[in-house]
């Protein structure tokens, strides 16, 4: 099993610029033949490119030197060295290109692109630049530009339309499943998923809804206790926020408060997230009596759960209804948003 790695700290060197040469025109009967050195290509770029297939930095080697190629050198008869062949390294969407020294973030996948990460040296003129007037035959050519290695620390803060929060075994997996077509590892462990699962709602608002399971939150997580941050930070850029109420839990009842109150920890902003509540685990009761009541008193902190059970679907389909019906909605208002702009 692969691990997930959503940071990790990387060294690239850009290509060199190839060297100008040192040439002079031979040709049969010319006995003074000219200048005629090529310069050097410039070296390869080092370029970051958001990939919408990864999910994860999994595949950089953190130890491993990333070069672009050099520049070639230049040739006799004006002929010029070819460019270095580009390196481009895949990166998921919401990457962060971070200087390691300062913390300045220099780049932000929030979107498809490219990034410029290490540019390729220049090539080096060749002996035909530098003749004049006064210098018909000069016996020098520029060597090519060496680049310097540079350190980059690639941060990913997931993008997706969903998140699912809860505390571990909330049964955020096995709803995950319920509402899209993921396969995620399921079991009835008490400790957090070591990843996040990434499940797609397909053919709805003319693109598919991504969903993630963001790994179970233990009371303290914000301060870093358990897994602490380092997953806290998906949630902020999902646009929806689904917390997950685990009914069978000793602590019903003040399980959304502590779950609002560790993403509040992290950053207050999260909050202002549009978000739905969901019961999970009907399918345990056989008096319902508990689980009106439990809503009702949602009710009246201005709440409209939706009770279902992820294991046996009850529910699931009025609630991927309701998201589909946010979702369009937090859509249209983003649409106005740019064009008021």
């Amino acid at each position: 099993m692969h691990k997930f790695v959503d940071e990790v700290l990387i060294r690239v060197k850009a290509g060199n610029g190839g060297a100008g040469e040192i040439s002079f025109h031979r040709e049969k009967f010319i006995e003074f033949g000219g200048p005629d050195g090529g310069d050097g290509g410039d070296g390869g770029d080092v370029i970051f490119t958001a990939s919408e297939q990864l999910l994860a930095l999994s595949h950089i080697r953190p130890e491993h030197l990333y070069r672009a190629r050099n520049g070639f050198p230049g040739e006799g008869s004006n002929c010029h060295g070819k460019k270095g062949a580009d390196l481009v390294i895949r990166v998921p969407l919401g990457t962060q290109v971070i200087d390691p020294r300062t913390g300045a973030l220099l780049h932000d996948f929030t979107e498809p692109g490219s990034f410029v990460a290490a540019k390729g040296g220049r090539g080096g003129k060749g002996n035909a630049f530098f003749r004049t007037a006064r210098r018909q035959a000069p016996r020098f050519a520029q060597p090519g530009e060496e680049t310097e290695e540079k350190e980059f620390l690639l941060s990913l803060k997931m993008i997706a339309d969903v998140g699912l929060v809860g505390f571990p075994n909330a049964g955020k997996s096995t709803l995950l499943k319920a509402l899209t077509d993921a396969k995620p590892k399921i079991a009835n462990y008490p400790f957090t998923t070591l990843s996040p699962n990434i499940g797609v709602i397909e053919d709805l608002l003319h693109r598919p809804i991504i969903v993630a399971d963001i790994p179970g939150i233990l009371e303290g997580a914000s301060k870093g206790y358990g897994l602490g941050l380092s997953f806290l930070k998906h949630i902020e850029r999902v646009r929806l926020i689904l917390f997950v109420i685990d009914l069978e839990n000793a602590f019903v009842e003040e399980e959304l408060r502590i779950l609002r109150s560790e993403l509040e920890s992290y950053s207050a902003e999260l909050l202002n997230k549009p978000a739905l509540v969901v019961l999970n685990k009907i399918d345990r009761f056989q008096d319902k009596k508990f689980l009106r009541e439990l809503v009702a008193s949602y009710k009246k902190q201005g709440l409209n759960p939706f009770p279902v059970s992820a294991e046996t679907r009850e529910g699931v389909d009025k609630l991927r209804q309701e998201l589909i019906r946010q979702l369009k909605r937090l859509a249209k208002s983003s649409a106005r948003r740019t064009k008021r702009r």
